[in-house]
């Protein structure tokens, strides 16, 4: 990661369609309100060319990408099963975000269970800029606020760096964002870094799966839903976690085989269906529990 400094190539990047610009975020955030000791760290990159940027964890995205390459492997040479092995470090940060140029056009990508949600953004930032400025990095940053989400957000941008961007869904600011953080200290999002690529990253192709081969929680679009829209569904996900895997294995058509496995607590294996969707169930509802303190509080709550 190059130490953080002003290139005339990243001016370049914004019309060089072969150039993208990436920035490191380190996203430091506390999941659990009633525990404030246990602050989580993750690698965020924010990619920026002429079309837009894209906002993502680089852990989750190695774990995809590896995952997605042993998979193909595995359809290359089918043998009539797959398996699929959790990752060891497969991102603390699921999500992603979008926004395209010039009319910022933003969805966030979450998952649900299985499902796969793109949900557009319909509110454009309401920055209050502030006189007030500190070195952020090697940027002198100028401070604003705004209210999104359910927080209250401090943000210092660089007017040094030409880009009306920003971490997560924030933007609209005459500089990039440097730094964003809301007011209880729950979510911090700072700049450490920069590179240029020197070609676009191109789109990730769907994965052609075997006849009768059903991944759960893998192929198919996003559904594209409004926030109220995701909010009812994550709220029916929450009282029934396991919902989506009982109705898979209900439209089982007899010449499919569907094998449900995972592990207690204690390590034991247990593949009996009835046991697997209770212990599903009970870790879901214990790490939702866990995970009480979100980015975007209205989103969820």
């Amino acid at each position: 990661m190059k130490k953080l400094l002003v290139f005339s190539c990243i001016l370049i990047g914004m019309i060089t369609s072969a150039q993208t610009n990436r920035f490191f975020y380190e996203y430091k955030f506390i999941p659990d309100i009633n525990d404030k000791t246990d602050i989580k760290t993750e690698m965020m990159y924010l990619d920026i060319d002429k079309n837009g940027s894209s906002y993502y964890s680089r852990d989750k995205y190695i774990a995809d990408s590896t995952q997605k390459a042993d998979l193909e492997k595995q359809i290359k040479a089918f043998s009539g099963s797959i398996n699929i092995n959790k990752r060891e470090k497969p991102g603390q940060v699921s999500y992603r975000v979008t926004k395209s140029y010039p009319d910022f056009k933003t969805y966030l990508f979450r998952n649900i269970s299985s499902d796969s949600y793109k949900i557009k953004e319909d509110k454009k930032p309401e920055w209050k800029i502030q006189s007030e400025k500190q070195k952020i990095g090697e940027y002198t940053a100028q401070k604003a606020t705004t209210s999104f989400g359910g927080r209250e957000w401090i943000a210092w941008f660089a007017s040094d760096l030409p880009f009306q961007d920003g971490p997560y869904t924030f933007y609209g600011l005459p500089g990039l964002i440097v730094k964003i953080e809301d007011t209880t200290g729950s979510h911090v999002m700072t700049l450490v870094g920069n590179k240029v690529l020197q070609s676009s990253k191109t789109e990730d192709k769907e994965l052609s799966l075997p006849e009768n081969i059903k991944l759960f929680g893998m192929g198919g679009k996003e559904i594209e839903v409004t926030k109220d829209q995701f909010k009812k569904a994550w709220k029916a996900y929450v009282n029934d976690p396991t919902k989506n895997m009982r109705e898979m294995m209900m439209k089982n058509d007899g010449n499919t085989k569907m094998v449900f496995k995972t592990k207690t607590a204690d390590g034991k294996e247990i593949s009996d269906p009835n046991q697997v969707f209770r212990e599903m169930e009970k870790r879901t509802k214990e790490g939702l529990a866990k995970n009480n303190n979100p980015i975007e509080p209205d989103l969820v709550n």
